[in-house]
């Protein structure tokens, strides 16, 4: 029970759960995705623990294919509002600060973009991975895993801290409403009108 309670992603375990977030507090969005990055990248690194500890089973092969559909799917949608709606105004400020604050957030997101497909590469091998014949990560396989959770850990704190306060300082209420419309849009959810 031990082993699989530990690699059962943490939104999953009682008094785990993100706060309730919806679209229309944009921000509080967000800061709930990136509550669940973070759950992700816990959950990959128990991941690679089960994987020396245990092997490739089934709790291992559902592991991967959780970190897998997140940051194929949703991680993107959470770089494009933040590079849409929080740092444009950042970037058009007077805080030089901000402005290279937020260049290098962006930077940030092609090194996420570029060093996902190796990281990906391995959990595809978890997740498709025999039960029997497993042979443990190469150390190749285990830096790039590691590379990639790596990339989150100074970025996040900086979008928390610095970049979503003073971007949300920065909008209107117009262009927070416009935001909210806009998340929905493009993830295929349609706003919820009067009675």
């Amino acid at each position: 029970m031990g082993v699989l309670r530990r690699l059962v992603p943490t939104a999953a375990l009682p008094g785990l759960h993100a706060p309730g977030a919806g679209f229309e507090a944009p921000f509080e969005m967000l800061a709930a995705c990136h509550e669940r990055v973070e759950r992700m990248l816990a959950l990959l690194a128990r991941l690679q623990q089960h994987l020396l500890e245990i092997g490739c089973d089934d709790p291992a092969r559902q592991a991967a294919s959780d970190v897998m559909r997140y940051f194929d799917l949703a991680a993107p949608l959470h770089h494009q509002d933040e590079e849409l709606h929080v740092f444009p105004p950042l970037l058009a400020g007077p805080d030089a600060g901000l402005r290279s604050l937020v260049q290098r957030l962006l930077q940030d997101h092609r090194a996420m973009e570029a060093a996902w497909p190796a990281a990906r590469h391995v959990l595809a091998a978890v997740a498709g991975g025999p039960a029997a014949g497993w042979t443990p990560l190469q150390p190749e396989q285990t830096a790039a895993l590691h590379a990639f959770a790596a990339l989150y850990q100074r970025h996040l704190a900086d979008e928390d801290g610095l970049a979503y306060p003073a971007a949300q300082e920065l909008l209107s209420v117009p262009a927070l409403q416009g935001m909210s419309r806009d998340m929905m849009q493009r993830r295929g959810v349609l706003p919820v009108t009067g009675p």
